[in-house]
């Protein structure tokens, strides 16, 4: 049997962890990962939450060391259970994120499968939460990277071991999808004195398409290259917000705006898009999201993952 123990995380652990968080987050992001000196700085703080992240009151990092190779590790949070947090969030306890790995060469004696040592890492986990009397208890899979949270399809290693823990899903599902910026078709205005306006937006760049005085719709878009914190991964980029005015709709708008957003990404080098969906339902202004997903299929985007988001279990499991 291997030996293993579950302890805090190490400094010295950073390399081992590093190449553990990366190759989790490749397989569901071509190419994607994290730099060593991001990750840490993840386990400090996570400055791109601006909303969530002051709410946090206690974190922790475990990880599963098994012939003193770095095998699993969880990041856990707490949050304030008072007003200095969201409604939803007062005193809730999650795993922000757990990763490790689900197979080893066969005959080695010296990688040997890691299974065992992942489940006694959920159960400290699970022991930690239980510490810091939390009133509910989550789980998820937001890795310190672009694009990758909750639990994509392609990690059924961590879907069954958060199930045999006890956690459920009980949200929703997301589709990522992603497009070569190049690909994206750049069509002519579709109606006549449409013009393209920037300007600073909620989630990136705004770009309106402005018609007269009026701005009938808009597209953000927000590039992920933030020095140190990414510095794998120049080039990127995601939709933060796409909408068109009701009385403007399938009228070409929504596909010209994702032109006029793909030159300027090509201007900054960026060439590849991420845009989201939900699996069903509708968004917050009541547009049915199997006609947005069937928009960027026909857009030029394909279909990355499907995530599931929102794990849940009732304490005592």
């Amino acid at each position: 049997m291997p030996s293993f123990e579950v302890r805090p995380f190490r400094r010295s652990d950073r390399d081992q962890l590093t190449d553990l968080v990366n190759a989790h987050a490749g397989a569901v992001v071509p190419g994607m990962g994290t730099s060593v000196a991001a990750l840490l700085a993840s386990l400090q703080r996570q400055p791109g939450e601006a909303i969530t992240d002051p709410w946090v009151a206690e974190r922790a990092t475990l990880v599963a060391d098994q012939q003193n190779r770095v095998v699993g590790a969880a990041h856990l949070l707490r949050y304030f259970g008072d007003e200095r947090a969201g409604r939803a969030y007062r005193g809730v306890g999650e795993i922000s994120w757990l990763v490790f790995w689900p197979e080893a060469p066969s005959g080695n004696p010296h990688w040997t499968d890691a299974t065992e040592a992942a489940e006694a890492l959920i159960t400290e986990c699970l022991r930690q939460l239980d510490q810091w009397g939390v009133i509910s208890q989550g789980a998820d899979g937001a890795l310190p990277v672009f694009g990758v949270y909750g639990v994509p399809q392609q990690w059924p290693h961590i879907r069954a071991l958060y199930q045999r823990a006890g956690f459920r899903h009980t949200g929703h599902t997301e589709i990522v999808y992603l497009a070569r910026v190049g690909d994206l078709s750049r069509p002519a205005a579709p109606l006549d004195g449409l013009a393209a306006a920037r300007s600073v937006g909620m989630n990136g760049t705004r770009i309106s398409a402005v018609l007269g005085e009026e701005a009938v719709g808009y597209i953000e878009v927000e590039t992920r290259e933030e020095g140190e914190r990414l510095s794998r991964n120049g080039g990127w980029a995601d939709v933060g917000n796409l909408t068109v005015a009701e009385r403007y709709r399938r009228r070409g708008i929504a596909t010209w705006l994702l032109g006029q957003a793909a030159d300027w990404l090509a201007l900054a080098q960026v060439d590849r898009l991420l845009d989201y969906a939900y699996l069903a339902g509708t968004d917050a202004m009541g547009r049915d999201y199997a006609d947005y997903r069937e928009f960027l299929c026909a857009a030029g985007f394909r279909e990355l993952t499907r995530t599931a988001r929102g794990w849940t279990r009732s304490k005592g499991g």
